[in-house]
């Protein structure tokens, strides 16, 4: 702690802006491992389109 109250201000300044990206960038890169880079609710919502569009297409050939 010493050497860093040593340091110039924009010098301090600088050093904590990088330890808090690499902070928030720690976070970020830990959070998208977890969550395994799949999102349940847009797999969900993609299958709801597709039977959607193809309920569409079965009732239009229906009609014809």
């Amino acid at each position: 702690m010493v050497g860093f109250r040593s340091l110039a201000p924009k010098t301090r300044n600088l050093v904590v802006a990088g330890g808090l990206s690499a902070f928030v960038l720690g976070v970020y890169y830990y959070t998208m491992r977890a969550v395994g880079g799949t999102d349940e609710l847009q797999v969900a919502i993609d299958k709801f389109e597709e039977m959607k569009k193809k309920d569409a297409g079965n009732s239009s050939n229906a009609g014809s």
